[in-house]
């Protein structure tokens, strides 16, 4: 019994993998989807088409061949009811006699083999001791008593039977009428006619019909093929040549044979591919122009910059002998100054970007200690704005191969950004990580965005409001540089916000070159955002082990590597 249930198991496994292969071949192909509903609408067809013409041959011929037999009957009662008329026999054994030859006489006087029976009607009572007679009285049984009891009551009547010859079944068909028989009263002189004849002539139909069928289905399975594949190469082809342009192979092109649709359809495609390309290639153009322009700038910009900031300097640090208002623009001098140099470290670093060159420098280090680094900068801007750094590291190591400086950075631009639009509110540092990712979220409590700022926030030079002052001096660019960033490490970058509720961004990093991520150790949208957000996509998840993460409390940890606070 375990083999048994284990070659069942095997057989409906394999009916399942046949299925499936099957239903990818009808999702994946129009042709297979086009060959099937046609093959399948041609069977239905000439399935309804063949049994119409089969029932109808089988009631033409059975019909037909009934009518002949009940005239034959007719007129065979008829001649054996003159011969009974015309005797003169008186005893029984004349009687009997007279039964045994007009049932010879009439078995075999018809246009095919029949055989006869003359049985007495039912309730009949004679004088004389007749016996029945027939031409082969074995077969006196398969004549009913319902028809002898109709044909008893007059007129004709007839049934259908089988009978057996020869170990098979045969159709065939029992007519009946009444005779009055001299001396022995009435008798029901009964005809046994087989039908085999017409059944054969009716199968060797219908083997033709169905063959006839097979040859049609096949054939128009042919013609589906061959018309829906010269319908359908094409269209495979165009989606090949498309592929192919999207991977970056501007110069491919469809085939063009012939003039009919598939041709013009051919030649539109190989048109707005070479319209495409010619336009990429005007952009790429463009772009290098563009890349090179903001390069070369950049590096031309520096040499009168570092001029200027020695100028500057020099002014700056005598800037006490000078009245109030030359004091002040000395002080404005040397910030602006600042602001210009950081503005050209980032628009050389966003060049290095676009043109494929910029390079990670990876090593194997804990992200927690990065993150320390990044908020000891943010200190006094923190303090500044009013706002509380509140860090909670992971109370196991977060080893990843990262670019230290990058994250660094990327962390940076991240909590300058928080505490700018805080509002003098806590800003949440959350650090932890999994078998794959390391994440890093940075959440405030500030005037928050849209969903649709949110999809916006890493746009180069993009700001949600542009009459909001930037009162720390950014460039416009460090978000963008941090979305860069975080693509170098093969990582995500990704931002929520609402309006009034504050914004959180979430750096996840895989753990290992190579690991491709699915999901993050820490959730994007905050878990105190109550009720949840029903616009927002990301799934929020609970983190990896919350027993080993330290206390969010009020009160500053001890470790200064699990929480930090700082006004």
């Amino acid at each position: 019994m375990p083999r048994l249930r284990g070659t069942g198991r095997l057989l409906r496994a394999r009916a399942g993998r046949r299925l499936r292969r099957w239903g990818h071949a009808w999702r994946s192909s129009l042709q297979v989807r086009v060959i099937t509903t046609t093959l399948a609408l041609g069977l239905a067809a000439l399935g309804a088409i063949g049994l119409y013409v089969g029932e109808r041959m089988k009631d033409g011929l059975y019909t037909g061949r009934v009518e002949q037999l009940l005239t034959e009957s007719a007129r065979s009662t008829a001649q054996a009811q003159t011969t009974f008329d015309s005797s003169n026999a008186q005893t029984a054994v004349d009687v009997q006699r007279l039964l045994r030859e007009v049932a010879a006489a009439q078995a075999s006087g018809g246009t095919g083999e029949r055989e006869v029976f003359l049985l007495r009607a039912p309730g009949e009572e004679s004088a004389l001791s007749v016996c029945v007679a027939g031409s082969k009285l074995a077969l006196a049984d398969l004549v009913s008593e319902r028809l002898q009891d109709a044909t008893a009551e007059g007129g004709q009547h007839w049934q259908s039977v089988a009978w057996e010859v020869g170990g098979r079944v045969e159709p065939a068909v029992v007519v009946g009428q009444d005779v009055t028989v001299p001396q022995a009263g009435e008798y029901g002189l009964f005809f046994l006619y087989s039908l085999q004849a017409e059944q054969e002539r009716l199968d060797f139909l219908l083997r033709t019909l169905a063959a006839a069928a097979a040859a049609l289905v096949v054939l128009l399975g042919g013609m589906t093929w061959l018309v829906t594949r010269q319908a359908v190469r094409p269209v495979r082809r165009a989606a090949e040549v498309a592929e192919r342009l999207a991977d970056g192979h501007l110069a491919e092109r469809m085939p063009v044979r012939g003039e009919d649709e598939m041709a013009t359809l051919a030649s539109s495609f190989n048109e707005m591919a070479a319209s495409l390309q010619d336009q990429i290639r005007r952009m790429e153009e463009l772009s290098a122009v563009q890349r090179r322009f903001v390069s070369d700038v950049s590096h031309e910009l520096r040499t009168p910059l570092t001029t200027i900031r020695m100028a500057g300097e020099v002014i700056h640090a005598s800037r006490d002998d000078f009245d109030p208002a030359v004091k002040r623009s000395a002080e404005l001098l040397q910030t602006q100054l600042d602001r210009f140099e950081d503005l050209l470290a980032d628009l050389l670093e966003i060049s290095r970007f676009d043109a494929g060159a910029a390079v990670l420098d990876a090593d194997s280090r804990d992200v927690r200690d990065v993150v320390l680094a990044a908020v000891e900068h943010t200190f006094p801007l923190a303090g500044r704005r009013g706002s509380w750094l509140r860090v909670d590291l992971s109370a196991s190591e977060c080893v990843a191969d990262i670019d230290p400086r990058r994250v660094e950075r990327v962390l940076r631009n991240l909590l300058v950004n928080a505490v700018e639009h805080a509002e003098a509110s806590t800003v949440e540092v959350v650090v932890a990580a999994d078998r794959n990712a390391v994440a890093v979220t940075v959440r405030d409590h500030g005037v928050g965005m849209t969903a649709d700022e949110a999809q916006h926030v890493f746009d180069r030079f993009w700001r949600a409001d542009p009459a909001r002052a930037r009162t720390t001096g950014g460039t416009g660019l460090g978000l963008a540089i941090s979305l860069e960033d975080a693509h170098l490490h093969g990582g995500w970058l990704e931002a929520w916000g609402r309006p009034g509720r504050g914004a959180s961004f979430r750096l996840t990093l895989p753990r290992r070159a190579g690991i491709r991520l699915t999901d993050s150790p820490l959730p994007l949208v905050p878990e105190d955002t109550v009720p949840p957000d029903p616009v927002t996509r990301t799934v929020s998840r609970p983190r990896t082990d919350p027993a080993a993460l330290p206390d969010l409390g009020d009160e500053p940890s001890t470790d200064p590597r699990e929480r930090q606070e700082v006004r």
